[in-house]
């Protein structure tokens, strides 16, 4: 689960338009990558649970 949140979180910080002013703003104020890298990921983590339960996932049926 962390190495997928790491990865997910690295492209983040280059790619989205949220977090990387978030990641910008936090390296800005000299924090170390480990600690920005963690609040993105703990970001990700919140939107993600907030969008589940808004939309709650449902498996598609198979066939028999």
């Amino acid at each position: 689960m962390r190495q997928a949140l790491y990865m997910a979180a690295l492209s983040a910080m280059r790619c989205n338009p949220v977090l990387k002013p978030f990641a910008q703003r936090l390296t800005a104020r000299g924090k170390p990558f480990h600690v920005v890298i963690t609040a993105v990921m703990r970001k990700l983590l919140i939107h993600l649970n907030a969008d589940l339960q808004h939309h709650p996932f449902t498996p598609p049926k198979t066939a028999p």
